[in-house]
């Protein structure tokens, strides 16, 4: 199994900047650490470029009563509300809640009660996108790619490389070897998978580099979030 990642982050460093190499880290064991608002935690996964402006993917904590200075998104924002509810001035979001905020989106985040979020900053470079409000929850699960696997389709534009689904599968899936030519990156939300690069639990982040091959198993079922294409050098 890849060693554990550490997001411990020292100003003006990298993490997991490497894309042609397997990247993991277990969520559940690491440390929250401070971001530029002091109610507002994060956990780092990975990191290229300047630490506070940088190509970054982070699971993202707002305490009760959290606000965020009113910002823009150079390059796209990506986020999965995991638990509790996000707020801005555009609006309320729910544990399932998946928004895609294009170029330049500006807003101001808070959250009344707390809330825990998959957020990714500059990953979805380009103008003309459409801003995306999806309620996950609301959606029909709908025939995957593999016998037991299943998925909800989040994301996917003919103009641009990324293609980002909800993926569940059901207990005592086996997928066969097949290749990420894109890459492939993973966050499991649900339930256990394993492959030739170890057991994954829910927490697990991985992202598999450009031109990579893997069989998934899962005797128990899992759900994630799945994102292709889009990697730097693809």
């Amino acid at each position: 199994m890849a060693p554990m990642t550490s997001n411990a982050v020292a100003p003006g460093a990298e993490l997991n900047a490497d894309f042609s190499i397997l990247a993991r880290a277990e969520t559940a064991a690491m440390a929250w650490q401070a971001s530029p608002s002091p109610s507002v935690w994060r956990k780092r996964l990975d990191l290229a470029g300047a630490a506070e402006s940088g190509r970054v993917t982070s699971v993202v904590r707002y305490d009760a009563g959290a606000t965020f200075p009113a910002h823009d998104h150079p390059d796209g924002e990506e986020i999965l509300v995991l638990d509790g509810t996000f707020s801005d001035e555009h609006g309320d979001y729910p544990e399932g809640t998946y928004l895609l905020n294009p170029h330049d989106f500006r807003h101001a985040p808070f959250s009344r009660d707390g809330c825990t979020l998959i957020v990714k900053l500059r990953q979805y470079p380009g103008t003309g996108r459409a801003r995306i409000k999806i309620d996950t929850n609301a959606m029909a699960w709908e025939p995957g790619p593999f016998p037991d696997l299943s998925q909800k389709l989040l994301y996917s534009h003919p103009d641009h490389p990324e293609v980002v689904r909800l993926v569940k599968a059901e207990p005592g899936c086996a997928v066969p070897m097949h290749s990420h030519p894109g890459g492939e990156e993973a966050f499991l939300l649900e339930g256990a998978l394993e492959d030739q690069n170890g057991p994954c639990q829910a927490g697990t982040w991985l992202r598999q580099p450009i031109g990579s091959s893997h069989a998934v198993v899962s005797p128990d079922g899992a759900v994630a979030y799945v994102k292709t294409g889009g990697f730097p050098g693809g």
